[in-house]
């Protein structure tokens, strides 16, 4: 097989320019964390190439595409089991992993989200990772609070990692080319181990406080309790996005309590 045909269902576009590739895999720095790495729709294996020359990561691939998983089983016999044909976002980590992993693409933008969610829902086992997005969608993971561009991936996000917005990559660099710039962005764990909250009320509080953006907490929070129950608190006044990771955690105890009340 001389190439992969990319597969507009499957949101592919090949990076062909082997400089950005080199840098976003440079852009794995915490190998003291973990020493095995996924990389999730390698497509040909631009970003695999600079993987497997890497000594101190053992690389695993993962595509859903059956034409580049051939494609590179021709191109790496040396992989074996460590590639893998099927969908990350349906991949239960453990039966692969013994320990920690880090998690490296160009990733498809339609599921980009998803991704994101995935690796938000391990991370206990995922302390690292690097990819490339449509560049709105890493400016979302990065944004501070009081941006429009913050959102709920940034508070969660932002939660539980530590972000860099590491560089912008051209469409001209891709084949076939995306109608819009992508981001390349690493995610590293930070020292939380679980947040002083009810975690999951967090992630409830934070959905529906920008699910309605345009509206005050206090409305937008009648989703999670009703109004006559939420009491009374400074940051109901306020919109979901001028609020930072610490004030959504101070006030998930605060409607923790106020469910405690009634």
């Amino acid at each position: 097989m001389s190439s992969v045909k990319a597969k507009k269902h499957l949101g592919q576009h090949f990076l062909t320019d082997k400089g950005i590739a080199e840098r976003i895999v440079n852009g794995l720095i915490h190998t003291d964390k973990y020493h095995e790495v996924l990389e999730v729709g390698p497509g040909m294996g631009i970003l695999s190439d600079f993987l497997l020359n890497r000594k101190d990561l053992q690389t695993y691939l993962i595509d859903i595409d059956i034409e580049s998983f051939h494609y590179l089983k021709e191109k790496y016999p040396q992989l074996g089991d460590r590639l893998i044909n099927g969908d990350f976002l349906k991949l239960n980590f453990q039966d692969i992993f013994s320990g920690k992993f880090a998690v490296i693409g160009n990733f498809p933008y339609n599921i980009s989200s998803q991704i994101l969610f995935k690796i938000l829902e391990n991370r206990q086992l995922i302390p690292e990772m690097v990819g490339m997005f449509q560049k709105e969608v890493a400016e979302r993971c990065a944004a501070k609070a009081g941006t429009k561009e913050y959102g709920i991936l940034s508070v969660l996000i932002q939660a539980y990692y530590e972000i860099d917005y590491l560089f912008t990559v051209k469409p001209g660099t891709f084949n076939p080319p995306p109608k819009v710039n992508s981001g390349v962005i690493r995610l590293s764990r930070n020292q939380v181990e679980n947040l002083p909250c009810d975690e999951k009320l967090f992630w409830r509080v934070v959905k529906a406080g920008f699910n309605q953006r345009r509206k005050t907490l206090r409305n937008a929070l009648s989703a999670v309790l009703p109004k006559e129950r939420l009491g009374e608190h400074p940051f109901y006044e306020k919109r979901a996005e001028q609020l930072t990771v610490n004030d959504f955690i101070e006030l998930t105890n605060f409607v923790a309590a106020m469910q405690l009340k009634h």
